[in-house]
């Protein structure tokens, strides 16, 4: 249900992800106070590329790995590079120069990490984790493509996020219309078990105003957000209940405006070394001493 939706969706998502796009720069900026030179970056969840750009300016000699679930994202991603002029492709054909940031996209789930063990230097994830479905999981997935002293860093949602559209459909019809997320304290828990060490969570709140409820369902299902991946209705509300849900959402509205809430948590933590199985537990290595008894 999610690739489905994100390759409905990735035609119109640029137009609509300015959410995206604002978090991503943000957690750019973290990367401005971190010293390191990473030769392979992930990209989980590229989409259609926006990061991309940013880790080619701050990294210009790292090779990128761009990764997602919808194959029409990477298709976009792929068209949105810079290509090489004709002079910089000559020059790489004989050997005078090389591409020094090469980009490979690869169709594959966060959740099963088609890369080595080890492999990675540095993952990067932007607004991509919310959507799988075991998180401690993704973590131990991603830990074990990272080598020791490794970054991870990344951006989800918390559980505030839309808020207002969750109470607007509270006690309508008992189906679930917006996912649930995990707290941002449960996240660094997580991150511990998965063999991460010194997490570092943030966490704020932007707020994104309507004109009208229309524009914020329009851009939700433009993003491919629509998706709710347990507890989904199967059919469509009746009237009234639609006339009830934008009445409930009304009660929000402040100066004119219709608010949306997201709460964005913000995360970084460091590869420890290679002493868990990639079910989680803990590899400890016992030495024993052997003792001659004395005569």
């Amino acid at each position: 249900m999610v690739r489905a939706a994100f390759n409905k969706a990735s035609g119109a998502y640029d137009a609509a992800a300015s959410l995206q796009q604002e978090v991503a720069r943000r957690l750019d900026e973290r990367l401005a106070m971190m010293k390191l030179a990473p030769s392979l970056i992930l990209d989980a969840g590229c989409g259609t590329g926006q990061a991309l750009s940013l880790l080619q300016a701050r990294y210009p000699n790292a090779h990128l790995v761009g990764l997602d679930l919808a194959e029409n994202m990477l298709k976009r991603a792929q068209a949105s590079l810079p290509q090489p002029g004709v002079f910089a492709r000559l020059r790489a054909v004989v050997g005078l120069s090389q591409n020094t940031c090469p980009v490979t996209m690869v169709c594959g789930d966060i959740e099963h990490l088609p890369l080595a063990r080890t492999s990675l230097d540095m993952v990067w994830s932007n607004l991509a984790l919310q959507w799988v479905g075991e998180l401690e999981a993704t973590f131990r997935g991603i830990r074990r493509a990272i080598k020791p002293d490794g970054l991870f860093l990344f951006s989800t949602f918390g559980p505030d996020t839309l808020k207002e559209l969750r109470a607007a459909f509270a006690g309508l019809d008992g189906y679930g219309h917006v996912n649930r997320f995990v707290d941002m304290h449960d996240i660094g828990d997580m991150l511990v078990y998965a063999g991460f060490k010194n997490p570092v969570m943030e966490m704020e709140h932007l707020t994104l105003t309507y004109t009208e409820l229309k524009g914020l369902l329009c851009e939700l299902k433009a993003i491919g957000a629509h998706t709710v991946t347990e507890g989904r209705r199967s059919g469509l509300m009746g009237r009234a209940q639609w006339r009830q849900f934008e009445q409930n959402y009304e009660r929000f509205r402040h100066d004119g405006r219709l608010p949306a809430t997201y709460e964005i948590i913000y995360g970084h933590a460091w590869a420890g070394a290679n002493d868990r199985l990639d079910d989680g537990r803990q590899v400890i290595q016992v030495k024993f001493e052997q003792r001659r008894a004395g005569l």
